[in-house]
């Protein structure tokens, strides 16, 4: 079997493959590449001593120094990067590598100018990345003790606000959506994590399911929150969504919610090795059916259930497998996934509930935590 040679230029804060491959959080990009079962980066001297230390890399090379070798070479050429690639390829009698799809278009070309040949995956740079490790698991599960934590300080927000004309009032002043999201990225932070973009709507703005949420918070009406911190030490991200009322749910809204965690309970024993995620998503689907909830797509949205089921969690928010009736996704023993059915219906309102589990031959293993108390009086 062809050994590949991979490429990457990145940072690791925000590209979740470089951060697998080295191991090493540098907020400014850096050339890596793995030839011959090698790992080599190549950073200048601000990183170098931390990557030599932290990172996961066999070698570590000077920028400098060979930008130096590189301009006596070629003194027109200025020591760019690609340069600088290129003279490291010769050195190791390198002249192709495999590239992910998103490596900076313009670097790409600049390389082929110099006679690097390269190849974009087929599928995910690291194919390895969909499995994770035990350690890996555990880190995933801080992940989620800290979006535990965000969803704790929202409830009891919700849980000490009081009712006036409809409205959530906390400490004499209307409760919102941002402050809401505010306790809960505050939590996070305490705990090691930070939580970005984070959902806490309520009403009809959470029939948008990335809709943020803005503004005040209403009496009797459902609101969604959702949490999905990276754990500063480790990168690795938590994922958790719960739905809370304030006040008194109607029974069409007892009967939303009753629906959504059906479902999720019936995707949860689904999910195990050898299954397609095709298919669990399409028993949440046919579920929602079975409760008489249908999915209709119009000109002004959609509502319904109109989003996949699940995806992976890890390093990045969203990466493989995934539980989605638009692919074939055959889960893998050791593979982390959310399980997040929803229901979004303008003017009655919407719920979301979601969970971290890894996958095993049989049961999965929860990574997450936190009750399923959602109806706060």
């Amino acid at each position: 079997m062809r050994t590949l040679s991979r490429l990457l230029y990145a940072d690791s804060e925000r590209s979740s493959d470089m951060l697998y491959f080295g191991g090493f959080h540098a907020p400014d990009p850096f050339i890596a590449m793995e030839v011959s079962g090698r790992k080599i980066a190549i950073v200048n001297a601000l990183e170098y001593g931390r990557a030599r230390k932290e990172g996961r890399f066999d070698e570590v090379l000077s920028l400098e120094r060979i930008q130096a070798e590189a301009t006596r070479e070629k003194p027109k050429a200025g020591g760019g990067v690609a340069q600088v690639i290129a003279w490291v390829a010769r050195e190791l009698k390198q002249r192709r590598f495999v590239i992910a799809d998103d490596f900076p278009a313009g670097l790409a070309r600049s390389l082929e100018r110099l006679g690097i040949s390269l190849e974009i995956a087929s599928g995910a740079m690291f194919p390895a990345r969909e499995i994770k490790t035990t350690a890996e698991a555990d880190l995933i599960r801080e992940g989620n003790r800290c979006a535990a934590l965000g969803i704790a300080a929202a409830e009891r927000l919700l849980r000490a606000s009081r009712i006036k004309a409809g409205r959530l009032i906390h400490k004499g002043k209307p409760l919102t959506s941002e402050h809401l999201k505010f306790a809960i990225e505050v939590a996070c932070l305490e705990a090691g994590a930070l939580s970005l973009n984070t959902i806490a709507a309520g009403g009809d703005q959470a029939c948008d399911p990335h809709c943020t949420g803005q503004g005040p918070l209403r009496a009797n009406e459902l609101i969604i929150v959702d949490v999905f911190p990276r754990v500063q030490s480790s990168g690795y991200h938590g994922d958790m969504t719960r739905t809370f009322l304030r006040g008194r749910a109607s029974d069409a809204q007892s009967a939303l919610v009753s629906a959504v965690r059906s479902a999720q309970m019936g995707a949860l024993k689904a999910v195990t090795a050898g299954v397609n995620g095709r298919d669990v998503h399409r028993g949440v689907v046919a579920a929602f059916e079975r409760l008489g909830y249908a999915t209709e797509r119009g000109p002004s949205g959609a509502t319904g259930f109109f989003h996949g089921t699940g995806h992976g969690l890890g390093l990045a928010v969203h990466e493989l497998p995934r539980l989605s009736g638009a692919v074939d996704s055959i889960l893998q023993k050791g593979a982390v996934v959310t399980v997040e059915p929803g229901l979004y219906y303008p003017g009655l309102g919407a719920c979301r509930i979601e969970d971290v589990v890894q996958v095993t031959a049989s049961k999965p293993r929860m990574l997450s935590d936190y009750p399923y108390v959602w109806e706060l009086r």
